[in-house]
């Protein structure tokens, strides 16, 4: 898997847990330990996202 392909994962990853927090964020029933662990998980993947893509523009 290239960079760029594991980037564009990434990505989606992070989108698909976007749309999951705005849903679950809705719901008055939703935990919030739960909800912060959402948070938590996006945020990791736009960290590694930033790393790799930073990593990326280095090599070229």
């Amino acid at each position: 898997m290239s960079v760029q392909s594991h980037i564009a994962e990434l990505e989606r990853r992070h989108a698909a847990l976007e749309r999951e927090l705005d849903e679950a964020s809705q719901h008055p029933s939703i935990d919030g330990v739960a909800l912060n662990e959402l948070k938590r998980q996006k945020l990791a993947l736009k960290d590694e996202i930033l790393k790799l893509t930073a990593d990326a523009k280095v090599l070229h």
